[in-house]
């Protein structure tokens, strides 16, 4: 889950957190430190590798700009698209109005930024994460004041959950109407207080370059996440002379980025001494690029691993020492490890409900080595033994080194009766699932079929509910960034702008949104979007007519009483909508397939088909539940297999706490 580290390789894109210590107020103009910016320069950009606020050449070819007399004067509107300029941003999705209408006349005239007009906020706030996952950068959104900018809340919200990098900048009515109720005023700095990292209100011009850089910086550092800019419609309209500041002016904001000695030491020695750890892997180790840290240490100490919903790719699928997902619909192997299991080696998760099940009665003979970038997540759910702050690559690298120089001897540890105990559930309970009579597409066949006839180089986006946790099961994620999924806020609608964001941030992977027909009819609207931008993402509907996580749940707690959950999309004669109809109607390839039979020839088609988002409705059985199952707020016990089949992990165990 969330919990994360540093987005490389730039290496001030450090550890650290949540900026709990800023202030959400107005920035303070720089008074004396800065780039000055003269007319006609060239524009100011990072280095690659570099810091913000240094300077490159001119491009080849260009005319040398004269001495300068003095800072270029530009609107508050030209100030935040240089800003933006200087900061290597390529791409922004948005959509105009009034209080931002400024902003968008120079916007016009950028060569090096691509708008993408999306047609409703929250599309363009998922596809700055879809962009941002996919890619490690940081992604940027544009919306207007009031409802434009409330639009932007789930979006925002959900890149808190996730800790997805983002920019919002917002338009917001001129600072002498703030307080009276305008026309499409809302206090969206104060709306958006719980739900970011820090949130910026500018009002004058001068202020522009100090807030888009301090954002930018505090988005991508540290626990990545959102940061709203919200500038007045007068700063915007003002003139003022553009000068870059050197850095950011952050007092508070210090993230830490290297462990503390003494924690390595003794996290070695807790696993040095451990009989049944496990390495419990987060979104964090994602978020940080701490990938080949984690294989090299996994694979010298020959310990099991367990991957989060949101740390899925992060260790590869394939590996023989992955378990799996671990969890509420996680593998039965990944479950009983972590309750079974003497040593929790938690890296960027968060123990959170959705993995633990209830809480006291999870891993309960376990010790807790707990690392994270984001100091508050330590120790807020599970009593930690040794905590380490530090961003995860670091820690990973530095657990390595102290056991290479000073307990080499635990890289000869081969733990035989662990790894048997862990093996037999292996076996005993493989992922799987039965087909069923109705002569519907199964699901997972489908999905398995998607990820076996794509390839892990992809990038997969699920939308929220069965489909999402089929997706997470049947989809082979072999590196990270392959997979794209609102895992904290469970967002409803996110996967299709977060595959268009995917697409143009990767635009030679082949993307695909696994969707559920309840979560494709809520921004459905963004094929258009693909369609005049020529984003051809394939699209997944796993079609079953109805909500079918709710569905699920009424099945097996609420006696079969499905309350308003049949959405009437797949099995009746008249379907409502008619998804190959529609996608026809925006200008996508349309395409219905009812049985296992046709799934191969559909997905092959998809594939070759890239001047046109292509949607497939798979239509799926209504009562297809997803297996394994934690109900909610039950021990991890008590998980079951399938239906009224739970495995027995309480057996009779000998001296080292193993089941005989």
């Amino acid at each position: 889950m969330t919990g994360t580290g540093r987005t490389r390789p730039d290496p001030d894109h450090g550890a650290g957190f949540r900026a709990g210590a800023l202030a959400h107020s107005r920035v303070r103009p720089a008074q004396s430190e800065g780039v000055v910016v003269a007319a006609n320069a060239p524009s100011v950009r990072p280095t690659p590798g570099g810091t913000v606020g240094q300077t490159t050449q001119p491009h080849p070819g260009t005319v040398a700009a004269a001495q300068p007399t003095g800072p270029e004067v530009l609107t508050g509107a030209e100030a935040i698209v240089r800003s933006l300029e200087i900061l290597g941003v390529d791409t922004v999705f948005g959509l105009p109005g009034g209080t931002i209408l400024p902003t968008y006349d120079p916007l016009m005239d950028s060569t090096r930024i691509r708008h993408i007009l999306v047609r409703h906020e929250q599309g363009a706030g998922h596809a700055a994460e879809g962009y941002a996952a996919a890619t490690g950068r940081v992604g940027v959104c544009m919306a207007t004041s009031g409802p434009g900018a409330t639009n932007l809340l789930t979006p925002i919200a959900d890149a808190h959950m996730d800790s997805v990098p983002l920019l919002a900048i917002t338009g917001q009515q001129s600072s002498k109407l703030l307080g009276t109720d305008a026309f499409q005023e809302a206090d969206i700095v104060g709306m958006t207080m719980p739900i970011t990292k820090h949130s910026f209100l500018v009002k004058t011009a001068e202020e522009i370059p100090q807030a888009i850089m301090s954002a930018y910086h505090i988005a991508s550092t540290g626990r990545p996440g959102p940061v709203l800019v919200d500038v007045t419609k007068d700063a915007q309209q003002a003139s003022a002379p553009f000068v870059w500041p050197t850095d950011p002016q952050l007092p508070g904001y210090r993230p830490v980025l290297k462990p503390h000695a003494k924690q390595i030491r003794e996290a070695t020695r807790l696993i040095a001494q451990a009989k049944r750890p496990v390495f419990y892997i987060g979104g964090g180790v994602v978020r940080s690029r701490a990938e080949a840290e984690l294989l090299r240490l996994v694979e010298a100490l020959r310990i099991p691993v367990v991957t989060t919903l949101m740390g899925l790719g992060s260790f590869p699928d394939s590996h023989p020492m992955h378990l799996g997902m671990p969890g509420m619909h996680g593998s039965v192997s990944a479950v009983g490890a972590m309750q079974k299991s003497d040593l929790l080696i938690a890296v960027g998760a968060r123990f959170d409900d959705r993995v633990t099940g209830h809480l006291p009665s999870f891993a309960p003979h376990a010790k807790v080595i707990h690392a994270d970038i984001d100091p508050a997540e330590i120790g807020k759910n599970r009593e930690v033994d040794v905590p380490i702050v530090g961003d995860a690559a670091e820690v990973l690298e530095d657990l390595f080194q102290e056991f290479r120089s000073n307990l080499p001897e635990a890289f000869e540890q081969s733990r035989p009766k662990w790894w048997t105990q862990v093996e037999q559930w292996r076996e005993t309970y493989p992922l799987g699932y039965e087909h069923t009579d109705t002569g519907l597409c199964d699901p997972q066949y489908v999905i398995k079929r998607i990820s076996e006839l794509t390839g892990p180089e992809a990038v997969y986006a699920a939308g929220v509910g069965q489909h999402q946790m089929w997706a997470s099961q049947f989809i082979s994620f072999e590196r990270p960034r392959s997979w794209l999924n609102s895992g904290g806020a469970g967002t409803m609608g996110y996967s299709v702008p977060a595959a268009m964001g995917a697409k143009v941030g990767e635009p030679d992977r082949v993307v695909w949104a696994i969707d559920g027909d309840g979560c494709f009819q809520m921004t459905n609207q963004e094929l258009a979007t693909c369609v005049i931008n020529h984003i051809p993402i394939k699209v997944a509907i796993i079609n079953n007519s109805s909500l079918g996580m709710v569905r699920q749940w009424q099945t097996l707690f609420y006696a079969g009483r499905y309350s308003n959950s049949d959405l009437n999309t797949g099995h009746e004669t008249v379907r409502v909508p008619d998804f190959v109809k529609l996608a026809e109607a925006y200008g996508a390839l349309g395409l219905r397939v009812e049985s296992n039979a046709d799934v191969d020839e559909a997905i092959r088609t998809a594939l070759e088909t890239n001047d046109r988002p292509v949607v497939i409705d798979f239509t799926v059985p209504a009562d297809t539940m997803v297996w394994p199952m934690v109900s909610a707020g039950v021990s991890n016990d008590e998980i079951q297999y399938a239906r009224d089949l739970r495995p027995d992990f309480a057996g009779e165990e000998d001296e080292e706490g193993l089941d005989r």
